[in-house]
């Protein structure tokens, strides 16, 4: 089969490769139908998860029909298309019995394009198929249902359920990309007062005001100044940081009042200051997290009852052969304007 390889920080390749077989009992063997590029896959190319070695093939989100499935899977069969969970749970380990996938001791948590292959390839080997895939209902379309394997989830969970966001409160997201996105578009589930999205793109701040914010700025301009007039001086609620960089970051600690939280979601390969020297009087609250997953179930009901709109993140489209061409469209998301890019049969 074809598939998208990892070669080093820096080298990727659309190339052969041998096809995927059963290894374990739980596994079944997927054919990707669509699949979508995450900012994390990015940041594994720059180098930035040392943990993923060369050779690997890479992708964590996809939908595809079920080719074959191990003696121990009971829930699928082939025929069946279904959304591929980002997150694999083993369903038996102290984590995944609390729901918390991610952290998953039994083999699972992210291990698709991270320490196992993953589905920017025509198939995918899925570990613990029963428990890390979920049936589709006919009238949810492929490009919906991808962004439900990662960034719709991650936001909701990592970003807004671990934000706390209360109805009335001011929700600053920083960083406009897809999970930023999905966090203004999940924050407004409950009913916040106001939303103001952040970044350095015009294009994206474009596309904020269509997911739901009321306030948008430029974060070349006095972002601090802005929110805290908007909110009487106090800051905001909470900040959702979406980029992954020191800057982004250590700006959401300042943007928070006391009593405020700072819920991080995106992905970091270098340090960021930890002002405590400021923070330490301030009752501020910061969350970090891998999203475990566990409201998929719910983000796929609303999604089937028109109560979600999730094929709006895809502004473009390819065939699942043009992988390389569709990393360099969204590689370049400045020029481009791409928020998810989406890889069909």
């Amino acid at each position: 089969m074809k598939a998208l390889v990892y070669h080093g920080p820096g080298r990727r390749a659309w190339e052969d490769v041998p096809d995927p077989e059963l290894v374990d009992p739980t596994d079944a063997i997927v054919r990707i139908t669509a699949a979508t590029i995450c900012g994390t896959d990015l940041h594994i190319l720059k180098g930035d998860v040392p943990e993923v070695e060369p050779g690997r093939i890479l992708g964590h989100e996809g939908v595809g029909v079920v080719e074959r499935v191990g003696a121990a899977v009971t829930g699928i069969k082939p025929g069946d298309r279904v959304l591929v969970s980002c997150i694999s749970a083993c369903g038996r380990c102290a984590y995944c019995r609390t729901g918390v996938y991610g952290q998953c001791l039994g083999g699972g948590g992210w291990v698709l394009g991270h320490t196992v292959d993953g589905t920017h390839a025509e198939y995918v080997r899925v570990p613990f198929a029963d428990t890390s895939t979920y049936l589709l209902p006919d009238g949810v379309t492929d490009t919906a249902a991808v962004m439900l394997s990662d960034i719709l989830p991650t936001a909701f969970e990592v970003g807004v359920l671990a934000g706390k966001v209360q109805p009335g409160q001011t929700v600053v997201v920083v960083g406009a990309g897809p999970i930023g996105l999905a966090a203004i578009e999940t924050a407004r589930f409950y009913s916040p007062n106001h939303v103001v999205a952040v970044d350095l793109d015009a294009s994206r701040l474009e596309a904020a005001k269509q997911f739901g914010a009321d306030v948008v700025v430029n974060a070349a301009d006095d972002v601090e100044r802005v929110v805290f007039e908007l909110t009487g001086g106090l800051g905001a609620d909470l900040a959702v940081e979406a980029v992954g960089v020191p800057e982004t970051f250590e700006l959401c600690t300042r943007l928070i009042r006391p009593g405020g939280r700072v819920a991080n979601v995106g992905v970091h390969g270098k340090p960021a200051t930890l002002h405590l020297e400021q923070l330490w009087i301030r009752n501020v609250t910061i969350t970090t997290g891998l999203v475990d997953t566990v409201t998929t179930p719910t983000l796929l009901t609303m999604l089937a009852g028109g109560r979600l709109d999730a094929e709006r993140f895809a502004t473009h489209r390819f065939m699942l052969d043009e992988m390389e061409t569709a990393y360099d469209v969204f590689q370049r998301a400045a020029e481009t304007g791409a928020l998810k890019v989406v890889l069909t049969r």
